[in-house]
């Protein structure tokens, strides 16, 4: 696995970044990939340590390890290590239908789960991985991977974010027709409208619908089912329906003065400046620009940060995030959470841009003058989430943006027109094996199932989501769960 001894001679290294004040002034990735000679050094890293719970558990305990594709990252390590990028690239795509995304954006907890992070040096894993991908994409290895032969049957996959894709690419490489319904002008879901280019620029999306075309998968765009396309056509005219769909109801503040103007929810303001940097029209909806405003942005996660970079890069007066929970520990405890996801302080690129934050902070009222926010009242939080009396304090504030989360998919068209019966949650009610909803022929993965999640397990969902699918259909499947 790697260099038997690699790890005992040398040091993770990490990817750098472009100075603040230079990647602030654009909309492109800024992360500047390691020298290849640099990238199989820390692949040499990787330790033959006898339980790779890097390679994740069984990811359907309480509290499951690693990655949640099973990604055979010491197989591909040692291949990187030894120069046979081809062969890791295969390797990785065995396992991650996009690996170009995940080695961006994914919060990487198999580093967290990675033995070598008994000693906070855990081996850079997301470097790799986004290498790898990297390469094959400049090497033209992504290639379509059409089926030998064609099964005669007809699916529809309802949404085209990770887990739409991950789940049409796969039921097209079994030799199904693959029909994937999109209400948006172009594929990817959040993947394209919800994280900004500069964590991902979105060419990567089109090269890999490019691939899915040449695999036979037709996509339908401004395709909204439940709304402009009746649901029930697609239970009569496809042999099995795959919802996909993200988890699209945000968690609102339902506290005096929400409906003053210049208060928004993050997933209102985040698409409309991927659509300005892609040149997509931005519609009918008015202009939410943080430029020369003092920003508020509620919500410590990482659509919060995604806010943060957003407003920054619009040129805001300032910026200040807060959270209602509690600030976490610098460091973890290794000895009561390794080699589980440790909670501890996160401080991402967008947070090293200029923003001030702060903790345990409850926002109690909104108040402004003709009709615009422009003051928010808090106080400090307790551990139930009150206000502790005598904390009270005031921020001025010309944009708020709420990015507290999601509840549930949205419930009104698609799923209230077919009828599907939710989970306690409020998410469609479908198992983690067959993956079917109440109607047998209806199935669910990815955030509309599990709720707000990570793309690495939409991507997991997706792919399980095909192969139950391909089971229900042909009474069995060679498709990988």
């Amino acid at each position: 696995m790697g260099k038997v001894t690699g790890f005992l001679e040398f040091e993770r290294e990490e990817r750098d970044y472009q100075p603040v004040a230079e990647r602030i002034r654009h909309w492109r990735e800024f992360v500047l990939p390691l020298p290849e000679q640099d990238t199989k050094t820390q692949a040499a890293r990787c330790m033959d340590c006898g339980v790779p719970y890097c390679h994740g558990t069984d990811q359907t305990v309480a509290q499951p390890t690693g990655c949640p594709v099973n990604n055979q990252i010491p197989d591909w390590n040692d291949l990187v290590y030894r120069g046979n990028w081809e062969a890791a690239a295969v390797n990785l795509h065995s396992t991650n239908n996009f690996p170009e995304v995940t080695g961006r954006v994914c919060p990487a907890p198999c580093e967290a789960s990675c033995t070598l992070n008994i000693d906070d040096n855990p081996v850079a894993i997301k470097t790799i991985e986004c290498a790898i991908a990297d390469r094959a994409f400049e090497s033209g290895w992504i290639k379509p991977e059409p089926a030998s032969h064609k099964t005669g049957k007809k699916i529809a996959v309802v949404g085209s974010g990770p887990a739409g894709m991950a789940c049409a690419q796969q039921l097209a490489r079994a030799g199904h027709d693959v029909h994937v319904f999109e209400k948006y002008a172009k594929a990817g879901g959040l993947m394209r409208y919800g994280i900004p280019d500069f964590k991902m620029e979105k060419g990567i999306i089109d090269i890999r619908v490019e691939q899915m075309q040449g695999e036979g998968v037709t996509f339908h765009y401004g395709a909204n089912v439940g709304v402009n396309l009746p649901a029930e056509t697609l239970l009569k005219d496809y042999d099995a329906v795959a919802l996909t769909g993200g988890a699209e109801a945000p968690r609102d503040l339902p506290i005096p003065g929400r409906d003053l103007k210049g208060i928004h929810f993050a997933m209102d303001f985040l698409p409309q400046q991927n659509r300005r940097v892609s040149g997509e029209p931005e519609g009918n909806d008015t202009p939410i620009l943080a430029a020369g405003k003092h920003v508020v942005v509620i919500g410590g996660g990482d659509t919060g940060s995604d806010c943060i970079g957003t407003s920054i890069r619009q040129g805001a007066k300032s910026v200040l995030n807060f959270e209602i929970m509690p600030k976490p520990p610098e460091h973890e405890n290794k000895q009561m959470t390794w080699p589980l996801w440790p909670l501890k302080l996160r401080t991402s690129s967008s947070h090293e841009e200029g923003v001030e934050r702060d903790f345990a902070v409850l926002t109690t009222k909104f108040t402004g003058a003709n009709g615009q926010v422009q003051t928010l009242h808090c106080a400090r939080a307790d551990a139930n989430f009150q206000p502790v009396p005598g904390t009270e304090f005031e921020i001025k504030a010309d944009l708020v943006l709420l990015a507290m989360g999601f509840v549930h998919p949205v419930h009104d068209g698609m799923i209230k027109s077919l009828g599907l019966e939710l989970d306690a949650r409020g998410n469609v009610n479908a198992d983690q094996v067959a993956y079917q909803t109440s109607l047998p022929k209806v199935f669910a993965a990815g955030d509309i199932r599990r709720g707000q999640s990570l793309v690495v397990w939409a991507i997991r969902e997706g792919r399980q989501c095909a192969h139950a699918i391909d089971k229900f259909l042909m009474g069995t499947t060679t498709l990988p769960r």
